[in-house]
């Protein structure tokens, strides 16, 4: 059977993962698009976890709430990500950072 700590552990795991990932690879704007969207599924999954094991589905019900609010961050970071390119030629982070007036 597996326990709560397995759960935590593999949580604590992909968080882990996707913060070294946003650390790592600074550079590529989709890369850290879907870290953060690893990091927001990590922590869903511990809502489960604890929900399951005390018998509650208000975590349930939370991870529907951040699982929509994590499709609409996706969607419009993609929109973002795919004008600066039409505009830019480019989805390197460290060649966004100027603004025009």
């Amino acid at each position: 059977m597996v326990e709560l700590s397995d759960f935590l552990i593999l949580g604590a795991l992909l968080f882990s993962i996707s913060v070294a990932g946003i650390f790592i690879n600074r550079k590529n704007v989709i890369i850290l698009l879907m870290a953060i969207e690893l990091m927001l599924l990590s922590v869903n999954m511990n809502f489960i976890a604890f929900s399951h094991y005390l018998g509650d589905s208000g975590g349930q019900v939370f991870v529907f709430f951040i699982l929509t609010v994590a499709a609409a961050e996706a969607a419009i970071g993609l929109a973002i990500l795919v004008v600066l390119f039409r505009n830019r030629r480019t989805i390197n982070v460290n060649n966004l950072d100027s603004l025009k007036g």
